[in-house]
């Protein structure tokens, strides 16, 4: 003789999602079923814990818009700063002044601690200034090597030595200056500070990305034109 299996909260469940006249045609259970409330642990009717869990959800709601409109606010100031710099970069008359204006600009208009520069093949006219002497082949190397920003602790890079003061810092992000993604890298910009946590690897690097190649742009203007 065969048993019926217990029915059990997954049956009842069931029955509820596939009955949904049910608490219509028994209207009195609504009022009749009681929860237990996560604000203070007190008895609830079933409308009175869907009002509290439609409160919740709201509140989540208004958070996360909060968390957008803070983010949209970020986002329209690092533009204007961005604008700023750009702006600045394109009214250089003399391309040797460029790469001066470039890293005072970063300085002042994201709060970089410390900034540094270096261009090789450069038009002969800029071969003696200080933004084209010092760059290894080491660091050559390692420009050509970086597809995105490198971001990341002190790992006691050579190129820390273009910077004034390269034992304070902790973090560093080290972006290489191309004409286009897969050309040689023609330069490399180094952002270093004294915070470990400024630059941390695994950050996003969709705007320092922007930044190099906003920065790569501009240098175009102190580069031999037959350079690779």
């Amino acid at each position: 003789m065969s048993q019926t299996p217990p029915f059990t909260e997954d049956d009842l469940a069931r029955f509820l999602r596939e009955t949904p006249g049910f608490f219509e045609r028994h209207a009195e259970l609504l009022a009749a079923v009681r929860l237990t409330s996560p604000h203070g642990g007190r008895a609830v009717s079933l409308q009175e814990r869907q009002a509290e869990m439609l409160r919740d959800r709201i509140k989540l709601l208004e958070q996360r818009l909060i968390e957008m409109m803070r983010h949209g606010n970020e986002n329209m100031l690092i533009a204007d700063k961005v604008q700023v710099w750009t702006r600045r970069m394109l009214q250089v008359a003399d391309p040797a002044d460029l790469p001066a204006v470039l890293l005072t600009g970063l300085q002042e208009q994201f709060s970089v601690p410390q900034v540094a520069l270096k261009v090789w093949g450069v038009a002969q006219a800029y071969a003696d200034q200080p933004f084209a002497k010092g760059a290894s082949k080491d660091a050559r190397s390692l420009a050509n090597s970086l597809a995105i920003p490198y971001c990341g602790v002190n790992s006691g890079f050579d190129v820390l030595g273009w910077l004034d003061e390269p034992q304070s810092v902790q973090s560093l992000a080290l972006l290489a200056l191309r004409a286009a993604p897969q050309e040689p890298a023609f330069g490399l910009l180094v952002l270093a500070s004294p915070d470990s946590q400024r630059y941390e690897a695994g950050m996003a690097t969709d705007f320092l990305e922007r930044i190099g190649e906003l920065a790569s742009a501009a240098l175009a203007r102190v580069r031999d034109g037959d350079a690779p």
